[in-house]
């Protein structure tokens, strides 16, 4: 809101210096953007629409200053009975419209309504539009002028729109309407889309004598939607989206009453119409002088708190406790006492509250178990060589789509910001994704990125994930050996580390899902309580999907996501466990079979097991060989058994023994043929 010094100086007594009027404002919680000349840039926070005026800022200034504010002069003579039909259809959408009847002369505006329109960053264009501008700008309350000879059967409807109704709005632009949006019609057509923008139709021009202004107060969530709807931010939107003063509409009229008058371009020629069908009561609150001090943490002097309200525009009636405050209508955003301590504490000076650390009547709790296993996995992927990202919750919905279950949609954000953020994730993978195109176009190409954080489902609702995505070199390059490329196991050796992190086993089967290449991907599964837990899938991203969001087909990304709710619901307890060392010497078994191609190395893993006795402590596949000697169809798969208990030395027979039930298992459940 930019606020031209000299118009500011007609409200309210402050000093010349406009560097020292921004600063001292600013130190009541304003934001200065900038100070150019005799304007003042000030940032406005949603929750002050007040202050989107220089009579709002008045107010603080007077506040400050301790000088009264010189309300704008205002003019509420009328001569004649042109009056106009005014229907509100919706009060709640429109809680108060006021009109009134002008005769008027269309010409250019002075020069000093000129420049201060000009200075305040708004562009003159003739007398009506430029008062409205100006009591907008003045008093923070947007009007719109009709020509009234255009205006069929000489009223003013208030109401939603009708379905598939369109207007063609003042920037020349047929707009299509829907049923929710509320507008001002006349007796056969929508005429102005209420608090945003009127229309072509009905405008103001050069041949215009008789025009009815219109001031108005709006549904602030109304306007907003309808405002996003169409594409349309205005400065009347801004204001009215934000909240208006509901005694507002009938002083904005007067007020521009009186600027007709002063510039001789116009003069009422009918009585002020004012539709109000339910007045508000006044909001009173109490304040408790005993309740500032402990939520300010500074005392305030109890004489000094009227001192510091009053020129704000509150009310206030002394009790024994404290004080009961009459809220003035144009502080919407003053709801309960704790927002009446901050107006206090305010002006009396966030400077002098001292800077102290809160006493503490309890020691701090200690982390949830969920927090603290999180914290583990993060120093786990970090200790791994992955660094941690944050990205949005809200995706686009092609992004969401191939990483939804079959056949079920991602879960649709009713007030998207835009169609970019349209939906709740169902994955993490889309957003780490992204980050990793962002990477490459800066030049880095070796990325490792990790996230845990919330996924939805439409379905099953939000639940707890963490994902990886690995491209580029598996390792560090060095001079001693050539850079290899990360792989599939890689990222698996990433899942079983996290895995052994809370003492379980992982599982890996085949397993195809659209966002995965097929052959290159795995769904990881554990055991818990006797049955087997699927906890997430890992694997190369299909380079179709990895090419739609900007990644190179011809490279390979690949990404893990594990559901970190079933992943601690099977996890080892959080003590810390110490085992010696081994005492007693391993015995070390090869074995070769040939076993079906098609046959998965964690299932002949899982037969062995099975089947072995507990001093089989370790199982490693060293060979996968096919060609010359090998049947067509099969594969002779090398594996590595150690052996070892834990009280003794395990002598040969007892090892074969185990070692004959093994092969014995594996002919069994697989037709393997040992080599």
């Amino acid at each position: 809101m930019k606020i031209v010094h000299p118009w500011l100086k007609e409200l309210v007594d402050v000093p010349d210096d406009v560097e020292a009027v921004a600063a001292t404002i600013a130190l009541r919680g304003f934001e200065v953007a900038s100070v150019e000349g005799a304007a003042i840039d000030f940032e406005i926070t949603a929750n002050r629409p007040d202050c989107l005026s220089h009579l709002g800022i008045a107010r603080e200034a007077s506040a400050i200053w301790q000088t009264p504010v010189r309300e704008p002069v205002t003019s509420a003579a009328t001569s004649g009975d042109a009056t106009i039909d005014v229907d509100i259809k919706d009060a709640a959408l429109c809680p108060r419209y006021c009109a009134q009847v002008f005769e008027v002369r269309i010409g250019r505006s002075p020069s000093w309504l000129a420049d201060r329109l000009d200075a305040a960053g708004v562009r003159p264009i003739n007398t009506i539009v430029d008062v409205t501008n100006y009591v907008m700008l003045e008093m923070g309350q947007p009007m719109h002028a009709f020509d009234l000879d255009r205006l069929d059967g000489g009223r003013l409807v208030i109401r939603r729109a009708a379905a598939g109704e369109t207007l063609t709005t003042l920037d020349g632009i047929e707009r299509r309407l829907s049923e929710d949006m509320l507008v001002i019609a006349d007796a056969t057509r929508a005429t102005a889309v209420a608090g945003v923008m009127g229309g072509g139709a009905s405008e103001i021009h050069a041949g215009t004598t008789r025009m009815v202004l219109e001031s108005a107060c709006f549904q602030p969530a109304s306007v907003r939607r309808t405002s996003k709807k169409l594409g349309l931010k205005t400065e009347a939107s801004i204001r009215f989206e934000r909240g208006g003063d509901i005694a507002a509409p009938p002083a904005g009229i007067a007020r521009a009453a009186a600027l007709f008058e002063k510039i001789g371009t116009g003069r009422a020629i009918g009585p002020l119409i004012d539709r109000y069908p339910s007045p508000r009561p006044a909001v009173s609150l109490a304040l408790r002088a005993a309740r500032i001090g402990s939520l300010l943490g500074v005392e305030v002097p109890r004489t000094d708190v009227p001192r510091l309200l009053e020129p704000l525009g509150f009310g206030l009636s002394a009790t024994n406790e404290g004080w009961i405050i009459t809220v003035p209508t144009w502080r919407v955003d003053v709801t309960r006492e704790a927002d009446l301590i901050e107006e206090v504490g305010r002006h009396y000076g966030f400077d002098r509250i001292p800077a102290a650390f809160p006493p503490l009547a309890s020691p701090q709790p200690a982390p949830g178990q969920g927090l603290r296993r999180e914290r583990i996995l993060k120093e786990q992927l970090t200790a791994s060589g992955f660094s941690e990202a944050m990205t949005f919750a809200f995706i686009e919905r092609d992004a969401a789509l191939p990483f939804c279950a079959p056949g079920a949609e991602p879960a649709a954000i009713a007030n998207p910001l835009s169609e970019k953020y349209a939906v709740l994730r169902p994955s993490l993978l889309p957003g780490l994704i992204d980050s990793c195109v962002h990477n490459r176009r800066r030049g880095r190409k070796d990325i490792r990125l990790f996230e845990t954080g919330s996924r939805f489902s439409s379905q099953d609702g939000e639940g707890r994930a963490a994902a990886a995505v690995w491209c580029g070199a598996a390792e560090d390059p060095h001079w001693s050996s050539d850079t290899r490329t990360a792989d599939f196991f890689d990222i698996k050796g990433v899942v079983e580390r996290l895995c052994a992190t809370y003492g379980v086993s992982p599982e890996f089967a085949e397993t195809r899902r659209g966002f995965l290449a097929p052959g290159r991907s795995a769904e990881v599964a554990i055991s818990a309580g006797g049955k087997r837990l699927s906890i997430g899938v890992l694997g190369q991203l299909a380079p179709a999907l990895a090419d739609a969001r900007g990644f190179p087909s011809a490279e390979e990304l690949y990404g893990v996501e594990l559901d970190l709710t079933a992943l601690f619901s099977a996890a080892a307890g959080d003590d810390l466990r110490a085992e010696s060392l081994p005492r007693f010497p391993p015995i070390v078994r090869d074995v070769s079979i040939l076993v079906p191609d098609t046959l998965p190395a964690s299932t002949v893993r899982g037969t062995i097991r099975s089947s072995a006795p507990p001093t089989l402590v370790s199982i490693v596949e060293f060979d996968r060989y096919t060609g010359k000697g090998v049947p067509a169809e099969q594969v002779s798969l090398s594996l590595r058994l150690t052996f070892r208990a834990s009280d003794r030395t395990l002598t040969d027979d007892e090892v074969q023994t185990a070692m004959a039930a093994i092969v014995s298992a594996l002919r069994t459940a697989h037709g393997a043929e040992q080599r």
